[in-house]
């Protein structure tokens, strides 16, 4: 699982706590990107935090655990 964030952004402060919850419950490996640090991330500027699971978008802006819990099935 990927969890993009930026710096300063306090709705991903708030969403990286949950993800990690989920990764840690199911045993996935969460790696954590910098939007403004890597250009190939620029599609998700306006977006973050943003969750791709498999390099799907699984959320945006906020994440709902149950449905990201899913989304690692």
């Amino acid at each position: 699982m990927t969890f993009v964030t930026r710096d300063g952004c306090t709705m991903c402060a708030e969403a990286l706590p949950v993800v990690q919850r989920v990764c840690t419950r199911a045993g996935a490996e969460l790696t954590v990107l910098d939007v403004d640090a890597d250009p190939a991330l620029a599609e998700h500027s306006d977006h973050v935090p943003v969750v791709l699971v498999d390099g799907t978008v699984v959320a945006r802006w906020w994440v709902d655990e149950k449905n990201l819990a899913r989304a690692l099935r």
